[in-house]
């Protein structure tokens, strides 16, 4: 398909620079079929059955971002993929006065050696010592927030709380998975009264999920991979909800292409450790999922093509098109919908 397809004017202002307080307080647009209506965070377990499990994505994410100097020179970092112990590949800022087997101090006592490029522009670091590489980061790193936001403000300390899902385990993502961002204890506890099962999986969210679509047609995008898990315990508690008759509700695109990535032709999900750079466009039949809760995307992005290709284009389309004149806050510290595809 052609990428103009997914295109759609937003206002700047629409972008929210800051989560609302408390999370659950956001509101949620629901699609379900073609129907839309305005509603809120908190009154999703009434739009669910007993017998449905919200699978939520347990990635936490590391201060991923890094300034440094090579030489004079000024550089920047964002990590992107881990590809080994003390090895990650990043994408930087100022690249071209970093050439192989150059020292980048980040301070704090962190130094890598700038390594091989990819086709996609980025760098190989390999961080230097002994300490483990979190220790590293924890002391010269900040949030790598979305640029949509640190292009319009500075990372500052109630970011390491609002970029964190209560859910967040592993460590290893660059990125939030965001739509777990309105979670709370609250609201848990209404998922759990209501008899919703819910289950955790995990998928290294990388900053390729920020990098735009610059092909005009959507056949010739390659997605990035990023790793992700379950384990086969998960594995079998998911497959029992669904031959319940119960629906797996995605909180989250990661989750969504996790479980897609680890379901079968018939729908089965099967244990899974691997890299996966699964690419969901219209056309795309649905294996695992059942649904979808996720906050609103960018115009001509990965995301904007997931969602549409599980709800339909012009559905997509005219609920946007419902936020944005509704005054629906969007991106990773905006509002949230539910999106529920007729059966």
């Amino acid at each position: 398909m052609k990428v103009d397809a997914f295109d759609f004017e937003l206002p700047q202002d629409r972008i929210a620079l800051r989560p609302v307080r408390p999370r659950d307080a956001a509101r949620m647009l629901f699609v379900n079929g073609e129907d839309i209506s305005d509603r809120k965070v908190l009154d999703l377990p009434d739009l669910l059955n007993p017998e449905d499990c919200l699978v939520f994505n347990d990635t936490k994410v590391i201060p991923a971002q890094l300034e440094g100097r090579r030489g004079e020179a000024k550089v920047g970092a964002t990590l992107h993929k881990r590809e080994g112990p003390r090895d990650w590949r990043a994408f930087v800022r100022n690249a071209k006065r970093v050439r192989d087997g150059d020292r980048i101090d980040f301070g704090q006592g962190v130094t890598a050696i700038a390594g091989e490029r990819g086709k996609d522009g980025s760098i190989l670091l390999s961080f230097e010592g002994e300490e483990p590489v979190e220790i590293l980061l924890t002391r010269a790193g900040t949030m790598p927030l979305p640029p949509y936001i640190a292009s319009k403000r500075g990372v500052d300390e109630a970011d390491v709380d609002d970029y964190q899902t209560m859910f967040a385990r592993e460590e290893g993502a660059v990125a939030a998975p965001t739509a777990s961002l309105h979670f709370t204890d609250r609201l848990i506890e209404a998922v759990d009264a209501k008899g919703i099962q819910r289950e955790t999986l995990t998928l290294h969210v990388g900053a390729g999920t920020f990098l735009p679509v610059k092909v005009d047609d959507t056949e010739d995008h390659q997605m990035h991979a990023e790793f992700g898990r379950i384990d086969e315990a998960t594995a079998a508690r998911l497959n029992a909800v669904r031959e319940r008759g119960g629906r797996l509700i995605a909180v989250g695109t990661t989750a969504l292409r996790l479980l897609e990535s680890a379901a079968d032709e018939e729908g089965v999900v099967h244990p899974f450790a691997a890299d996966t750079d699964i690419f969901i466009t219209p056309g795309y039949r649905f294996r695992a999922v059942g649904g979808l809760m996720t906050n609103f995307h960018l115009p001509r992005s990965t995301l904007f093509m997931l969602v549409s290709a599980l709800m339909g284009l012009p559905v997509m389309k005219a609920a946007y098109d419902h936020a944005i004149a509704g005054g629906y806050r969007f991106y990773s510290y905006g509002d949230s919908s539910l999106l529920l595809p007729r059966r």
